[in-house]
């Protein structure tokens, strides 16, 4: 009876482990599949902050010419 007891003891500790070894493997799964998405957000916003200042810069450089033009 106590053997029994401690098999099932055993199997239970086992099905245990094996679903915390899926969690956690899903989990990090998902903290991966997280940080990629935030690498494409950081990059794209790289990317929008440089499309910015060559707006800002053109647009600076134009307003410079039209208030020659006007002089």
């Amino acid at each position: 009876m106590a053997a029994e007891e401690v098999l099932q003891g055993a199997d239970h500790y086992k099905s245990e482990i094996e679903r915390l070894t899926r969690e956690l493997s899903e989990t990090t799964h998902e903290k991966i599949q997280a940080a990629e998405y935030g690498l494409v957000v950081l990059e794209e916003k790289l990317t929008l902050k440089q499309q910015y200042d060559e707006l800002e810069a053109e647009y600076d450089g134009l307003k410079q010419e039209l208030e020659q033009l006007k002089e």
